[in-house]
């Protein structure tokens, strides 16, 4: 190639780190089996990865792109024999937050799904003390090039961009659902109250397709929301485009495997935790 597809400037961003632990418990969207979570301090430079405490050797998942191995419906990670499942939520709350460094120790192979949303990890991260510094003489990668996954009509793309940005669309057959788009700037949107609270979805009639295929044993109307023809089972939403906003908060948490984002406008359209991935394993590329 005969250009780098990041340029290294300067760029103002707050950054978090948790001085206490937190803890949460709750039931897995795929595997239905309760687990608990405990997010700890980490030394700078750590970044975020996962400890499998309930294994008697105690192995650890960074939480990075090379270590991917699935994306059906939610993203799994894993290192040798260990997985964990459904990361991208908790990722998006810590990322949201600006925490970059964080031990995340789990006794299960699936994270909790609590109310489908990031709301709860980023309002108990609230809770407790969090240092925040601004990075004024941090460098960050700028995106010099653009970058562009596609399948059919779906695609996914990364455009160099000033400040960092996010736009999602998405476009389903049901009334109640319909095309939707949001757009979401970090620097001037806060995440725990424009992203963060938007609940993961799903639709009626795949419903008993996908049990069959041994997922979503733990999901239930408390922890998704559920449509079908004739509308939303358990209303009432919390944005008028609640599900493109979750999309959203996905497409920030799958991109979090890359430690730190680099600064683009990322747009997506009709895409899913593959395309978020395939995007990211791309970036790595260069």
């Amino acid at each position: 190639m005969g250009h780098r597809i990041f340029t290294p400037l300067p760029h103002q961003s707050a950054m978090s780190t948790l001085v206490t632990e937190i803890v949460k418990s709750g039931i897995g969207l795929h595997t239905g089996v309760k687990t608990t979570v405990r997010v700890l301090p980490a030394k700078v430079g750590e970044g975020r990865y996962f400890v499998r405490v309930d294994l008697g050797d105690r192995p650890v998942i960074p939480a990075r792109v090379e270590a991917v191995v699935s994306t059906t419906l939610s993203t799994e990670i894993g290192w040798g024999d260990t997985r964990i499942r459904t990361v991208e939520h908790l990722l998006a709350a810590l990322t949201g937050m600006g925490i970059e460094n964080a031990r995340i120790e789990i006794d299960g192979a699936e994270v909790p799904l609590l109310d489908g949303s990031a709301a709860e990890w980023v309002e108990v991260l609230e809770k407790v003390a969090i240092e925040q510094k601004t990075a004024n003489d941090r460098t960050y990668p700028h995106l010099n090039s653009p970058i562009w996954v596609q399948q059919d009509d779906a695609f996914v793309c990364a455009l160099p961009a000033p400040e960092m940005r996010f736009t999602y669309g998405i476009d389903f057959d049901l009334p109640a659902i319909g095309n939707q788009w949001h757009g979401w700037k970090p620097a001037s949107a806060d995440f725990a109250t424009e992203i963060a609270p938007a609940r993961t979805f799903g639709l009626a009639h795949q419903i008993d397709q996908l049990r069959e295929q041994g997922l979503i044993k733990g999901g239930s109307l408390d922890n998704a929301l559920v449509c079908d023809a004739d509308g939303w089972i358990n209303p009432p939403l919390r944005f008028a485009n609640e599900p493109v906003r979750h999309k959203l908060l996905d497409l920030v948490g799958d991109l979090s495997l890359l430690g730190t984002i680099p600064v683009a406008h990322y747009l997506a359209y009709k895409a899913n935790h593959r395309l978020h991935v395939q995007l990211a394993q791309r970036i790595l590329e260069f």
